[in-house]
């Protein structure tokens, strides 16, 4: 590539299809030599903060229709703009957005809960933490395939696939709002599967005789996840004013499908929360769970030796459903899932309390039977 000092004449003389030659007189300025013809171009390289960008090379036009005077002066005024960091050949600025300011973009776009908020952000701030402050458009395919294999030694299939999936979403956020990142790096990276948990065979009497030794608050919490087959959260966060005795509905605010569950309570399951109301009344606390000594002011780890976990008995719960005779579709709305298909979206459990009560009825019966 050579340089040189252009003059029209020499520039007339060039040859056709010697490449480029670079004018010493005006940065960035050439002329390219084709075999057909021979244009005027500007090249130069985009910074912005301190970064290099990309390489630019903007075509001016054939030297058979302007001078060389006219050329060098519209490769200043484009040189001028690519040493701002204006990318003449760009469509939309890039906005340097980070993935920290994708994360709280995508948290102000949407009504997140808490716990998924909370989830979010530990992903950014703890296994995310040296992306954090980066530029979203700087992070490539092989840094992501870094990070999962990282993430995967020191952490597990499980907690990457999270991971993973919470950067997946940030970038496509970033997406939305720079339209200069045109894919996501993430389109490189096979997001693990998480190991499907193996659920053995419950035997019901045993469990009974577990919760049965348990102080008697974990002896109900355990049962109620039980009779409910509900989420662990869900039954955690249950408030006094949760639980209609009159009506004998259970209400469950925190689904993970969003809006509330309206749970018929069968008379065994009003009869032991009755009692809890009556006995926690002392405590005056709001939630249905007390626990003094906790910062959220109630029971929040639940789980105990021998006694299967939350998940473990919604599984059971499923299956049971099915033993006590209870339809596909009815199981479903108990256990606070959503219809599958278009018409799943007509049906709006709240109404269709009374409706469930002899299924809810029938599994407790089956519980009962089989327990005791």
């Amino acid at each position: 590539m050579a340089v040189v000092n252009l003059t029209d004449a020499r520039v007339r003389a060039l040859p056709l299809g010697s490449g480029i030659h670079r004018d010493e007189r005006v940065k960035g300025l050439m002329v390219v030599c084709h075999k057909t013809t021979k244009t005027y171009a500007v090249q130069g390289d985009v910074r912005r903060n301190g970064r290099h960008v990309r390489t630019v090379r903007v075509k001016i036009d054939r030297v058979d229709r302007i001078g060389l005077a006219e050329a060098r002066r519209k490769a200043k005024a484009l040189m001028s703009q690519i040493q701002s960091g204006v990318d003449p050949t760009a469509g939309p600025d890039e906005t340097g957005i980070t993935l920290a300011q994708a994360l709280e973009e995508h948290i102000g776009e949407r009504s997140l809960r808490p716990t998924t908020e909370r989830s979010y952000r530990e992903h950014v701030e703890k296994y995310l933490k040296r992306f954090r402050s980066r530029a979203v458009t700087d992070i490539t395919r092989q840094d992501c395939r870094e990070l999962l294999d990282t993430l995967t030694e020191r952490h597990g299939r499980t907690t990457a696939a999270a991971v993973m999936r919470t950067l997946r979403l940030l970038i496509n956020t970033a997406m939305r709002i720079d339209e200069t990142i045109d894919r996501n790096p993430m389109e490189a990276v096979r997001i693990p599967i998480p190991p499907r948990r193996e659920v053995g065979a419950l035997d019901l009497p045993a469990f009974w005789r577990e919760t049965e030794a348990l102080a008697p608050i974990m002896r109900d919490i355990h049962r109620t996840f039980m009779m409910t087959g509900a989420r662990r959260t869900s039954v955690l966060t249950l408030g006094r004013g949760d639980v209609d005795l009159d009506r004998r509905v259970l209400r469950f605010g925190h689904m993970k499908t969003g809006g509330q569950l309206l749970f018929p309570m069968g008379p065994y399951l009003t009869d032991m929360l009755a009692k809890r109301l009556k006995e926690d009344e002392p405590l005056n606390s709001r939630w249905l769970w007390p626990s003094p000594g906790s910062a959220l002011g109630h029971v929040r780890e639940p789980k105990r030796d021998n006694i299967p976990s939350p998940h473990v008995l919604r599984h059971h719960a499923r299956t049971l459903m099915i033993a006590a005779g209870v339809p596909y579709a009815e199981s479903a709305l108990l256990l606070g899932h959503r219809l599958p298909g278009a018409s799943g979206g007509y049906v709006h459990p709240e109404h269709l309390v009374e409706a469930l009560r002899p299924h809810a009825e029938a599994y407790e019966r089956l519980i009962l039977d089989q327990a005791i």
